[in-house]
């Protein structure tokens, strides 16, 4: 089997474009919030979800998911969807202010992330995953994906 790197690209490019084209923003800046939301999930995921993510995802995010991963990270349980920004902006650095702002501004970015991920993924993982998370984050993951129908 030939690795085809180039298809890899474009799907892992369809996905940061998704939630480019759903913020209107240019694609670094999309890149960057895919990446630190996809590193907080994967922090509130047990290994076993995220292999079964993983397995779902293109290529490229499968590396933007794994780039970094500490596997003995201590796992501190969230209880609130305002914890879980506050990771994602974490997990950006220095550009938190520029990519997220707000509150509101990083839940309008965080469900744009989540709307590409319900587009990759099945309805099964989905689920998987919001089954796990607090239910105030589990409300947003649901509200956000509801109705959502992405015609690329």
């Amino acid at each position: 089997m030939a690795l085809d790197f180039e298809k890899y690209a474009i799907k892992g490019n369809e996905f940061v474009g998704l939630v480019a084209e759903d913020l209107e923003v240019p694609i670094d800046k999309a890149g960057r919030i895919v990446r630190s939301v996809l590193h907080a999930l994967r922090n509130r995921l047990v290994h076993e979800e995220s292999f079964q993510l993983l397995a779902q995802l293109p290529m490229a995010m499968k590396g933007v998911y794994v780039d970094g991963w500490k596997f003995n990270k201590p796992f501190n349980r969230i209880r609130h969807l305002d914890d879980f920004l506050d990771e994602v902006k974490m997990e950006d650095a220095g550009m938190a202010g520029y990519d997220f702002g707000n509150q509101a501004s990083a839940k309008v970015a965080v469900g744009a992330v989540f709307k590409a991920l319900h587009f990759f993924v099945t309805e099964g993982e989905m689920n998987d995953i919001t089954g796990v998370m607090p239910g105030e984050l589990k409300k947003f993951i649901a509200e956000t994906i509801a109705g959502t129908d992405m015609i690329l």
